[in-house]
């Protein structure tokens, strides 16, 4: 039987296929390893996938996204909070005005950050004086990552995804000779090469298993808090022990730069908004999988949904959560 929490409704996406002898011994928690991989060890990548490269140039570029947004690393954090809620983005390269060249990367992560969850608070309180005004208006040159990931032009798929693990970042600005930006690779764009195939791995080999979880009556800040002090992207969220949604560091930022939520930004009431329920931002449709389904149908699933992660569900309960990140980790290229 599939529990429902009140007023959500769970999607699912296929025919639950419950595997009763998932192994449930011996796991990490998320804090500390956010990606466990099963010991059963990586998928091999088979010709279909190798093929999907080969249609391409050989290089990131024609693999990537070309149209690619940027700010001067003199725009104010408003703004940039302002084009990830239009845009629906994660991420802003910050580009040299006059050369184009590359200064910096500005995240949903730092947005949140910067608005209580963390260390980047601290222009508010202390330059500001707690006057978050006058704070957000200030340059996003203040709040960006200056030492974030990239990668050349010239690189292949195996590099960016590389280098995405290890620098735990879910996209990578591409620059030029001249470190001009030039396009954008992502998470994302690394999935849909894969999706739909049929890796004979299931999704419970993969999952984070041991998830760190808030409640639906957390607040918006709490929330923040616990993804910033974690490096997490996103929290799946339970009301009375029963999964209820996911709560994403983007959709703060996109809750925060828009409607009511947005009027108390500007008008410095923020924290009216941060301390409003989690629960008030997640989705009403709840996408879901069962324990035993394919890695390339799951990736699939995402891609339709234009979801960054899939939860994991045996009999209504929370079992796992599979992001983009870590199906990357699972393949060997």
């Amino acid at each position: 039987m599939i529990l429902l929490s009140k007023n959500k409704t769970f999607v699912p996406v296929e025919k639950m296929n419950v595997q009763p002898n998932l192994n449930k011994s011996s796991k990490k928690s998320q804090q500390k390893d956010p990606h466990m991989v099963s010991s059963r060890g990586t998928m091999r990548i088979g010709p279909d996938f190798k093929s999907r490269i080969s249609e391409h140039e050989g290089k990131i570029l024609a693999l990537a996204t070309r149209n690619v947004v940027t700010l001067p690393p003199t725009a104010t954090i408003m703004e940039a909070i302002k084009i990830m809620t239009e845009r629906r983005f994660r991420r802003i390269p910050i580009t040299n005005a006059g050369t184009g060249k590359l200064e910096g990367v500005i995240t949903s992560v730092d947005i949140i950050d910067f608005l209580g969850g963390g260390s980047r608070n601290l222009l508010v309180t202390n330059r500001f004086k707690g006057n978050l005004l006058a704070a957000i208006n200030e340059e996003v040159r203040q709040i960006m990552d200056t030492n974030a990931a990239y990668i050349h032009d010239q690189a292949d798929f195996k590099e960016a995804v590389k280098t995405m693990l290890e620098r735990r970042t879910g996209g990578l600005p591409i620059v030029n000779s001249e470190m001009q930006v030039v396009a954008i690779f992502t998470e994302r764009n690394a999935v849909e090469l894969m999706a739909g195939l049929v890796t004979n791995k299931t999704v419970d080999e993969y999952m984070t298993k041991n998830v760190t979880m808030v409640t639906t009556d957390t607040t918006i800040g709490q929330a923040a808090k616990v993804m910033v002090q974690n490096r997490f992207r996103r929290l799946p969220v339970v009301k009375d022990g029963i999964f209820a949604g996911i709560v994403t560091a983007s959709d703060i930022v996109h809750f925060m730069g828009r409607g009511d939520a947005f009027s108390k930004l500007t008008t410095g009431n923020i924290h009216e908004a941060l301390d409003q329920p989690v629960g008030s931002i997640i989705s009403k449709e709840l996408i879901w999988t069962s324990p035993g389904t394919d890695m390339g149908k799951a990736m699939e699933i995402m891609l339709e949904k234009k979801i960054g992660s899939l939860p994991i569900l045996e009999e209504g309960m929370l079992r796992g959560i599979i992001t983009e990140s870590d199906f990357l980790r699972g393949f060997d290229f």
